[in-house]
């Protein structure tokens, strides 16, 4: 997909861990763990608003758009 996750680098940034990120926002670690892969298919923007509280960030820190990323599967744009 074209479109990547950047939360292992801001947890890394910021010294914490997934688990104390999923503490402080009250979210499963295994549900982090899905964004954090790359594996996620949604967001919610009350759960994009917690993450964003938790690390200071904005949510261009967390989500970037890669054009050189394969399409979403179901565009038709597959190679």
């Amino acid at each position: 997909m074209a479109i990547r996750i950047q939360l292992d680098d801001l947890l890394w940034q910021r010294r914490m861990t997934l688990t104390e990120l999923s503490e402080r926002i009250d979210i499963t670690v295994a549900n982090l763990s899905i964004l954090k892969t790359g594996k996620a298919r949604a967001i919610r923007f009350s759960t994009l608003d917690a993450i964003c509280r938790a690390l200071d960030c904005q949510p261009g820190d967390l989500i970037q758009f890669d054009p050189e990323g394969p399409a979403p599967e179901g565009t038709g744009n597959e190679d």
